[in-house]
């Protein structure tokens, strides 16, 4: 049986001083006393579009794909947390993304047709620009993290300049995923 490498197309955030503030509030989170698997800072980034399994044979598709997209370096600011689905039933905590929101989608936008033509199904989901930061395991104290959602709804993280945008790899551990970058293109 061929090798699958479980992967996504992602921008990372390069940016410590963005890091720092994400894992503040993380760390704010985490004080709820809320059951939450936190991202761990290094893991931290945008999902532009979650591939699942794929052969080894499609990383060169797939980074040809990656290359006909038409971007340039673009600032993205970072606003206030949420949540998915809802506030009141948080599964995924979330930082939002205000600035640089249009570019992102019309990235994703640019590289849909292109996945379709290689035989990707459409995500369900569709693309929602956010960055996830934990996941939420019970429901343990969750009246006190909702709480604390609510204060951060505006929470100013701030902005950063994303460049390259990255074919990952990730491998599950029982440590947490590791993530590898197979190909990336700059602007």
């Amino acid at each position: 049986m061929s090798e699958r490498l479980r992967t996504f197309i992602a921008f990372d955030i390069d940016d410590s001083a963005i890091i720092e503030r994400l894992t503040y509030a993380q760390t704010e989170l985490a004080k709820t006393g809320a059951d939450l698997k936190l991202v761990e800072p290094r893991n931290i980034h945008i999902t532009i579009r979650f591939l699942g399994n794929i052969s080894p044979g499609m990383v060169e598709k797939i980074h040809d794909a990656m290359r006909n997209v038409d971007f340039k370096p673009f600032t993205i600011e970072i606003r206030g947390l949420g949540a998915f689905p809802s506030l009141r039933f948080p599964r995924v905590v979330w930082a939002g993304i205000k600035g640089g929101e249009e570019e992102l989608k019309n990235i994703f936008d640019q590289l849909e047709p292109q996945l379709r033509k290689l035989g990707f199904q459409p995500d369900p989901k569709g693309f929602s620009p956010h960055i996830t930061i934990a996941r939420v395991r019970t429901g343990r104290n969750k009246s006190e993290l909702i709480k604390k959602l609510r204060e951060f709804v505006d929470l100013n993280i701030g902005t950063f300049t994303v460049k390259c945008l990255r074919l990952k790899k990730s491998t599950l551990t029982p440590k947490g995923p590791i993530y590898t970058t197979l190909r990336e293109v700059c602007h």
